[in-house]
């Protein structure tokens, strides 16, 4: 009986331990976020960048509670240090940043060059809004979507996916967080079918970036990079949403077909954007220059 329950190494088992974290997590978190949105209900803002702080602050209480259940997860159940969360400033993490931004830029991109070139979206300079006000737009959501790819990262990459990994069951794990990534988002204005499968994918693109680094460093730079020049850069709708591209750099027309160009949901919501997404998962694999860490190969495989 106790097998259903305990492994061969005397410990709880992923599943277990993994329904804990998703569970204490849950609880904790609607509670935190739904004092700070009540106090931040009685607050007035205007339009200057305190109008984000619903966003914000709901965004870095989710990637707090994840961090430091994760980390405790990891220590009453795996005995393990805070870094292998993956968050923590070791050897390296600078660079798998920088290589996520790098591959989160060139995914993007190339899926709206696929979109131009068919015909159904077309890009031009932004010369109504003035300098300063996108200059605004850039740096106000670029800290927005900071908070957001660190959030999820560290919620669906961080103890949910590694503790299956060190179990020897890394592609449940990356199909089970994978799953929650996208039923996260069903929500979204103009939702589809193919935009869910597209969410779907990413959560994998996202999980063999973490195992190419063992660290949430890189896939938090393409998080990060993806969704900011998708938005405030291109002016495309960000998961369905509008509000983070009120003065973009560049305005996209997108005349369809939507389910090559994603339509009102955005270039996620496209076959231009699952052709990106699979294409780059191949590129994370073959990169020679990203490896993890021996410390990170260490925390995050199974016990001797």
């Amino acid at each position: 009986m106790l097998t259903i329950f305990i492994n061969e190494h005397g410990r709880l088992r992923s599943g277990w331990r993994a329904a804990i974290f998703l569970i204490s997590f849950l609880i904790i978190s609607a509670v935190f976020i739904f004092v700070s949105i009540t106090v931040l209900s009685q607050l007035e803002f205007g339009e200057s960048t305190t109008s984000y702080l619903p966003l914000i602050v709901p965004f870095t209480i989710s990637a707090i509670i994840a961090i430091l259940l994760g980390w405790l997860c990891g220590k009453l159940f795996e005995g393990l240090p805070f870094r292998a969360i993956g968050i923590a400033f070791t050897t390296g993490w600078l660079k798998n940043l920088a290589a996520g931004c790098a591959v989160g830029a060139v995914a993007l991109t190339s899926s709206i060059i696929i979109a131009v070139m068919s015909g159904g979206m077309s890009l031009t300079l932004n010369r109504v809004s003035s300098t300063s006000a996108i200059t605004t737009s850039l740096l106000s959501t670029l800290l927005i979507f900071a908070v957001g790819a660190a959030s999820e990262e560290t919620l669906f990459r961080g103890y949910l996916l590694q503790t299956f990994l060190r179990s020897k069951l890394v592609w449940l794990g990356i199909a089970f967080t994978s799953l929650l990534f996208a039923f996260a988002h069903n929500n979204n204005p103009d939702v589809s079918r193919l935009s869910w499968l597209n969410t779907l994918l990413a959560g994998a693109w996202f999980g063999a970036a973490y195992l190419k680094t063992r660290d949430l460093w890189f896939p938090l730079g393409m998080h990060l990079t993806w969704n900011w020049l998708q938005g405030p850069v291109f002016g495309i709708n960000v998961s369905g949403i509008t509000e983070f591209s009120p003065d973009p750099v560049f305005r996209a027309t997108d005349v369809g077909p939507a389910w090559l160009t994603g339509g009102s949901y955005g270039i996620e919501g496209g076959l231009a954007c699952t052709f990106a997404l699979v294409v780059s998962t191949v590129i994370i694999y073959y990169l020679p220059t990203l490896k993890p860490s021996a410390e990170m190969l260490r925390l995050s495989e199974p016990p001797a």
